[in-house]
């Protein structure tokens, strides 16, 4: 079964990450008083509980019933460490909502992530840039205004403007950089921890080509430096084959619900087996037509989820009328799942989701950029 996906641009790179979300402005503000008595919403505070921990933010449930991703850009991990911060725990935070993912990702905090070395002529000549880049990227928010032929000519644009300041901070970063030694970068994957001896002759050859990479490197020769790591990589393939088997067929649909006859799964497990082998063989045209042959198979077999198991992931209610509109819907397009009519399928899940999105709207989170932590009777400020 397959429902209909907007297509949604995502800029991530190690500059930036933009995601096109629209947000309500107000978050239940407080109001704070200078001293000259007037009153000035300068920084909001809001309290709630911990739902969900990533590594540079969190999603809260505030205490006024709303929704809030809260943003740690301006915190450093070594403070994050120190918070101990754990689902389900409440606290308050103070900061500014923000319209999209990107207004997290400022020049400030940009800045923290370069060398110390960098001049001030340099800082400037990044800073036009990285403004330029934001700007390209507020164009972007409103995807619906654009054609893909417009959304991927300013995608161009900003790898454009990556490309540019990374021309400026390479230099620096090179400067910089302490690689690790080979024994070093090897024990990271763990292959001693899991009983892989690597044969001799196959490490004399690695630290060769892991030091050939590291010089490689740090003169610039970027072009060259990515053959010798692919041809690390490549050297220590059969090793990590050893380290991460495959599934054989049977892990592989472990646990899936199906009554698939017997010849029909002798069948699937001969297709199973060849794509393993073409993946070996790195034959990509015919990895593609043996899992499209498998998946198709498979698919034949699955149980579809009735409408409420559907539905349940969903984190708000749905009223009585529309829950009954939905679930016709749903049911229509399951059938037309069988009849193989994806067309027509795709108009049915277009009218489902037009139905859903108010609550999505409604349930949207806020984006909420943090400058102040306050948990257990402490405060916690970016350093």
């Amino acid at each position: 079964m397959k429902k209909p996906i907007k297509k949604t641009w995502m800029i991530a790179s190690a500059l930036t990450i933009g995601m096109a979300v629209l947000t309500p402005l107000q978050a239940g503000a407080t109001s704070v008083e200078p001293t000259n008595n007037i009153n000035v919403q300068i920084e909001q505070q809001i309290t709630g509980t911990i739902k969900d921990i990533y590594g540079d933010g969190m999603n809260l449930k505030g205490r006024d019933g709303k929704n809030y991703f809260i943003s740690f850009y301006k915190f450093s991990e070594e403070q994050l460490e120190k918070m101990n911060l754990v689902e389900g725990q409440e606290i308050t935070v103070e900061g500014s909502v923000v319209e999209d993912y990107s207004d997290f990702f400022t020049f400030e905090v940009y800045k923290r992530y370069l060398p110390k070395e960098v001049t001030n002529e340099d800082l400037t000549k990044l800073e036009k840039l990285f403004n330029e880049m934001k700007k390209i990227q507020k164009e972007m928010t409103n995807e619906e205004k654009f054609t893909d032929k417009e959304l991927e000519k300013k995608f161009e644009e900003i790898n454009k403007i990556y490309e540019e300041m990374y021309t400026i901070t390479k230099p620096y970063i090179l400067a910089n950089w302490q690689p690790q030694t080979f024994e070093e970068y090897l024990g990271d994957y763990g292959f001693s921890e899991n009983n892989i001896i690597i044969a001799e002759n196959d490490k004399k050859e690695l630290k060769a080509i892991y030091e050939e990479w590291v010089k490689l490197e740090k003169d610039g020769q970027e072009e060259k430096a990515n053959e010798k790591y692919d041809e690390f990589y490549q050297l220590l393939q059969p090793y990590f084959d050893e380290l991460y088997p495959p599934l054989t067929f049977e892990e592989y649909i472990e646990g899936m619900e199906f009554d698939i006859p017997a010849e029909t799964l002798t069948k699937l497990k001969n297709i199973y087996e060849d794509a393993r082998k073409a993946e070996k063989d790195d034959n990509s045209e015919l990895i593609e037509k043996l899992w499209e042959e498998f998946h198709d198979i498979l698919d034949q077999f699955i149980k579809p989820q009735t409408f409420e198991e559907y539905m349940v992931d969903f984190e708000f209610e749905v009223s009585e009328a529309d829950q009954k509109q939905l679930k016709q819907l749903y049911e229509e397009i399951l059938k037309l799942d069988k009849k193989e009519d994806q067309e027509k399928a795709d108009e049915k899940w277009e009218a489902f989701y037009n139905i859903l999105d108010p609550y999505f709207t409604a349930n949207r989170e806020i984006l909420f950029s943090a400058s102040k932590v306050i948990m257990n009777g402490q405060d916690y400020l970016p350093q």
